[in-house]
């Protein structure tokens, strides 16, 4: 295995699954995953219908200690966790990882358990490699996000469901989509334009006692007439919100700000300024085409310069080590419950903007105590398997002579492994 080879298989990827081949020509194995379909990560698939029903049964019962939607998130969770441990396309789920990420919904608010894959399967996954305001459409109307940021019940001030005036307008999913998901603080929008694109998704809201559960447009709890955000004029109804996503999709500002966080994610914790030129230019010339970015990402020079720039999040460096081992054994782990306890659970970010992308917040001592107690209790379960052996195949050229020695020194298979898994070269990508 070269360098270059080694590096697509860690920096782009999610380490190389057990021996197997390693691509000859990395570059174009990359691209490849991006024009393939997307392999099927679950079966049955995660359904939003199915997660809203298990919620309506949960209300409905309320029976102590049993949820239907926790036992969905539980069992989906697992076969998401499980999907990537196996997938032969990881540069595809790295980026199913990133949109995920980006477009935050978290079980802090608890019924997202039963739609929480639902949102990563119908929402992120179908659109890795299309355009980024379709994407952006898809998570607006999806009923995890709805949820978790509280536009299912916003009601416009002067709408026909407040006669009453009791019930209000709530600006969180107005305010994040502005903030977090499109131009960024750095896009010049005012207070005033977070109440008017608020008003504009008025109605966006979720249907619950239907047979087949889900979005829908509630005209009567819309706020009438045209809104104005950022200088332009939305139509009234829901073609007002729809037109809203596309024209903050192609704003100069959401190109910079998705620039700067993919070359974050793929390149370095400081991502250098001529990346992010690049894959915001390939973002504007081609009207928000992420495949395109993607494929960019892979031309970066910076991207191939020497790997172990990005620090591996709990959740990258738990996958990476069980594909080091081969990927099947991760059917016999909790998987859910490792991740929680490194620090990264599944879908329960602590706040709207994810998880952190920057090694200052995975490398505290708590954090790397936490992965020490971990690897040193996985590597006991390496069976007969020669530590020496998974680092050549796992790392091969990016293997250090100092790793080299410390695992040949080791004083027992367990001490070895342990060793390679806590290894700058391997807690690095």
């Amino acid at each position: 295995m070269d360098t270059r080879s080694a590096h697509a298989l860690v920096r782009f990827g999610l380490g190389r699954l057990g021996a197997e081949p390693v691509p000859s020509d990395p570059t174009a194995w990359l691209l490849d995953q991006l024009k393939r379909p997307d392999p099927v990560a679950m079966n049955p698939p995660a359904s939003s219908v199915s997660g809203l029903i298990a919620i309506r049964e949960d209300r409905r019962n309320r029976i102590p200690g049993q949820s239907q939607a926790r036992a969905l998130y539980s069992a989906q969770g697992h076969a998401s966790l499980a999907h990537a441990a196996a997938t032969k396309a990881p540069f595809r789920e790295r980026l199913v990882w990133f949109w995920t990420n980006h477009f935050t919904i978290s079980l802090r608010r608890a019924e997202c358990a039963g739609v929480a894959a639902a949102f990563v399967e119908e929402a992120i996954r179908p659109h890795v490699t299309g355009r980024f305001e379709d994407m952006l459409l898809a998570v607006m109307r999806h009923p995890a996000m709805l949820m978790y940021l509280d536009n299912e019940n916003s009601v416009g001030p002067n709408s026909p469901a407040n006669r009453s005036g009791k019930r209000g307008l709530n600006e969180n999913l107005a305010r994040e989509c502005l903030e977090l998901h499109t131009v960024s603080t750095a896009g010049g929008y005012s207070q005033a334009d977070v109440t008017s694109l608020a008003r504009v998704l008025t109605g966006w809201t979720i249907d619950r006692r239907a047979e087949q559960p889900g979005f829908v447009f509630n005209r009567a709890m819309h706020e009438p007439g045209s809104h104005i955000v950022m200088g332009r004029t939305m139509p009234p109804e829901e073609a007002g919100g729809i037109e809203a996503m596309r024209f903050l999709a192609a704003q100069p500002a959401t190109h910079r700000f998705l620039a700067t966080k993919l070359v974050r994610h793929f390149v370095a914790d400081e991502p250098p300024p001529r990346a992010i030129a690049r894959i915001e230019g390939v973002l504007r010339d081609s009207k928000g085409n992420l495949g395109a970015a993607a494929a960019a990402l892979v031309g970066l020079e910076d991207a191939w310069a020497p790997p172990g720039t990005k620090f591996r999040t709990p959740q990258d460096l738990f996958i990476a080590s069980i594909r080091a081992l081969g990927g099947p054994s991760a059917t016999s782990m909790d998987m859910m419950r490792i991740i929680s306890a490194l620090g990264q659970p599944l879908w329960i970010a602590p706040a709207p903007n994810g998880w952190p992308d920057q090694a200052s917040a995975w490398s505290t001592p708590e954090a790397m105590m936490r992965r020490i107690d971990w690897t040193y209790a996985f590597a006991g379960r390496i069976g007969p398997r020669e530590p020496m052996e998974v680092a050549e195949i796992a790392l091969g050229p990016l293997l250090r002579p100092a790793t080299q020695d410390a695992i040949a020194r080791a004083g027992s298979r367990r001490d070895a492994m342990t060793i390679l898994l806590t290894s700058p070269e391997f807690q690095r990508r």
